[in-house]
């Protein structure tokens, strides 16, 4: 159309991007699911669809997550938003996990890569992958068969808003998210935070793998792509201003920190602190029953 603003996403990135993708593969693989069936599995009718998921395109995708093509198409597009490669990126969030959970929370679990990730890591635990779209879950389990070991086949799949996930106080003792707080406004993503800490035994850890928002402020390009209305997340912006330690901090969380993730992402971590004892111990002896000495 004449006239029509030229942009980086239009004149080089999403040509390129399409050239990456094998479009004849991706539809074959389309037209071989059920997906009313399949996504049915995963559908729960207490969701109430927040506004800024039913309106945004996620990463310029028409229909963003609720579209089962752009679910069968993730994971085609992911290793090019992942740098330098998508395994690594993913990894380094396993390993900056301290201690040996048993419980396992995989917030915005997508496709499921870093759910199975987690199960190769904690093969013992009991690892829940939540997320908003029923297609997104319906491509996790599928992975999940497809690999064929039996651990693969016990993570829970649940849709779901991390807002509000009704799960109980103190369930969980490890919470990640890989890629969720970048799409969310800002809000949102607090609110989703606070949830998290509800959700986390005392000592319990939060895990966040994202884009670094010191670089996406730093580099100029990056802005005028965040610009472009028609690509990307619209919240992208939004976060790059903001601090996910921040965050983390007025939700409760301690020993709160971010580092570098190969250059362009950044790994955020926080532990919720554990429960202050109601009497103070010493070997042999309860303080309250010393002072009652006093009475």
């Amino acid at each position: 159309m004449a006239g029509e603003k030229s942009t980086i996403w239009g004149d080089f990135l999403q040509p390129v991007v399409r050239l990456l993708i094998n479009e004849a593969e991706l539809n074959h693989s389309y037209k071989n699911i059920d997906w009313e069936q399949e996504s049915s599995r995963y559908r729960n009718p207490q969701i109430i669809y927040p506004e800024y998921y039913t309106q945004q395109k996620f990463h310029g995708m028409v229909g963003g997550y609720l579209n089962p093509k752009n679910a069968i198409a993730y994971d085609s597009i992911a290793p090019y938003l992942l740098p330098p490669q998508e395994t690594l990126v993913r990894q380094g969030l396993i390993n900056h996990i301290q201690g040996t959970p048993q419980r396992i929370l995989d917030l915005g679990c997508g496709t499921g890569t870093s759910t199975q990730m987690l199960q190769g890591r904690f093969p013992q635990a009991s690892i829940t992958g939540v997320d908003l779209s029923p297609y997104m879950l319906t491509i996790a389990s599928h992975k999940a068969k497809q690999k064929n070991q039996p651990a693969a086949l016990e993570i829970h799949w649940q849709q779901g808003n991390g807002e509000h996930t009704g799960f109980p106080v103190g369930y969980f003792d490890l919470i990640t998210a890989s890629l969720l707080f970048h799409e969310t406004p800002v809000l949102v993503g607090q609110a989703i935070v606070k949830e998290c800490f509800r959700l986390l035994k005392g000592g319990g850890q939060f895990i966040i793998m994202d884009h670094a928002q010191t670089v996406l402020r730093r580099v100029n390009w990056l802005q005028e792509v965040m610009e472009e209305p028609k690509i990307l997340d619209p919240s992208l912006k939004d976060y790059a201003m903001e601090s996910l330690d921040a965050w983390l901090g007025a939700a409760g969380f301690v020993a709160v920190s971010t580092q570098d993730l190969w250059l362009v992402h950044q790994l955020t971590s926080g532990f919720k602190p554990q429960p202050i004892q109601d009497s103070w111990t010493y070997p042999g002896i309860e303080l309250n029953d010393f002072m009652g000495g006093f009475a």
